[in-house]
């Protein structure tokens, strides 16, 4: 079966599911209470990724193309656009900002086109940071956002003058926290997240992978204390601090290669 024929018969098991003798629970759905599905389906990809895991990756993929045809089919229902409209749109939408590839425009690397990119975006009449959804997560949004005015040269020149910034916003947290000014203290601190995502960025590192790794080294290590603890009939809430982390090391010695600890 072509992927051209695959597509079709998902496109018709929706319809044939939100016809008339369809499914009751598939028929109830709306745009609205498809929302969180996306986002979901959107993770458990990421997951299948991380994971390499060539089966599950497969599999999610599909459901989240499911989601796609799924909110089609809502909207060519509502007399709006049709799958198909998506698909053409889409299409001609990449092979107009690919002129290096659909046109006789040459770049040199990755990065040109990344600027020319951002430069086709602001002749459509769309800002810079356009497009950017307001319900990504906060960390992701800021790497996006500073990727894009990066693109057209608002950035820092190095990684260095990233970090002194860094120390500059963590100063005036710390100042901000003796006063005792939470507004301030909020502030500052976002400021210290956004700086911390443009130091990833210059380091050519995904800071919400970096986060998700961490919390994931986090949960182990502190499953292992649990379970260590509840071997020996005790719990963390009891367990003096210098207790804990002497199973923390522990914990860290267990894990496979040479991970600095975090705490």
């Amino acid at each position: 079966m072509t992927a051209g024929e695959s597509f079709e018969q998902l496109v018709e098991v929706i319809r044939r599911l939100r016809a008339p003798d369809g499914c009751p629970w598939d028929r109830e759905q709306t745009l609205q209470s498809l929302k969180t599905y996306v986002v979901e389906e959107a993770y458990e990809v990421v997951q299948a990724v991380e994971k390499g895991d060539t089966e599950e990756h497969r599999e999610e993929l599909g459901d989240l193309m499911m989601q796609v045809v799924f909110q089609a089919r809502i909207a060519e229902e509502e007399g709006r656009f049709s799958i198909a409209d998506v698909a053409s749109q889409q299409a001609e939408k990449l092979k107009s900002r690919h002129p290096h590839v659909f046109g006789d425009v040459k770049v040199k690397d990755s990065g040109e086109v990344l600027v020319r990119w951002e430069a086709q975006k602001l002749k459509e009449g769309r800002g810079v940071l356009s497009g950017l959804p307001a319900s990504l997560p906060a960390l992701m949004m800021a790497l996006r956002m500073s990727e894009k005015v990066g693109h057209v040269g608002f950035d820092w020149p190095d990684t260095a003058s990233v970090m002194s910034k860094l120390d500059e916003e963590v100063a005036e947290l710390k100042v901000a926290l003796a006063e005792g000014d939470m507004a301030a203290v909020e502030q500052e601190l976002g400021d210290v997240l956004f700086t911390v995502a443009n130091v990833a960025r210059k380091a050519k590192i995904n800071p919400e992978e970096a986060l998700r790794k961490m919390l994931a080294r986090f949960k182990a290590r502190f499953d292992h204390i649990e379970a260590r603890l509840t071997d020996e009939g005790k719990s963390v809430a009891d367990t003096p601090m210098p207790a804990l982390d002497v199973l923390w090391e522990e914990a860290k010695r267990a894990e496979r290669g040479d991970i600095a600890g975090q705490r």
